[in-house]
């Protein structure tokens, strides 16, 4: 099989083994890279976890109707926000859509405490709200429903996951009058 006059592989040998050298180099490179964008951030439907807040009421039957009518996605700043799952041990009647720095509602939480006569509070479709603002993110508390919700979008999140909460909110808990 060596060629007659140098001893050397034929030339289509040599070109076959190069061949699949490079092509092994290009799959080990490509499956590196995907594999490593994958690893780095959270999946989408991977389980989001939470620490547990007091919510007294969060086994009420006003915040299991709140749950059940919430969307699987929400809209924000043109991005598509899947529901996840919660991770063991999930918090009652908590739900967190996105990835990354998720959109996170909690149902049946005490009266938060920045909630006072001359708090500034925002009307959104029809539902009160009050904005505590955090590091990086804000959470806003329903405050004229039976319940307590709370809603927390970061800082990178549009309006378009407040404006659908308060328009579920609106069509499923009664306004009541604020409680101080």
């Amino acid at each position: 099989m060596a060629d007659t006059d140098t001893g050397a592989p034929p030339k289509p040998l040599l070109i076959a083994a190069a061949c699949l050298a490079i092509l092994l180099v290009a799959g080990v490179a490509v499956f590196g890279l995907t594999r490593g964008a994958e690893s780095d951030a959270p999946a989408a439907d991977g389980p989001l976890p939470l620490v547990p807040v007091p919510a007294p009421q969060s086994g009420s039957p006003e915040c299991a109707k709140l749950i059940g009518a919430l969307p699987h996605e929400l809209t924000s700043s043109g991005n598509t926000l899947v529901r996840r799952k919660l991770a063991d041990p999930a918090p009652e009647a908590t739900i967190g859509w996105g990835t990354g720095d998720p959109v996170v509602l909690r149902c049946g939480l005490g009266k938060p405490p920045e909630l006072t006569r001359t708090s500034q509070l925002r009307t959104i479709n029809g539902v009160q709200w009050l904005q505590v603002e955090g590091e990086g993110t804000a959470t806003w508390f329903v405050v004229d429903r039976p319940v307590y919700t709370a809603l927390t979008v970061p800082d990178t999140a549009g309006t378009g996951p407040l404006q659908t909460v308060s328009e579920v909110v609106a069509a499923n808990l009664p306004a009541v009058p604020l409680r101080f």
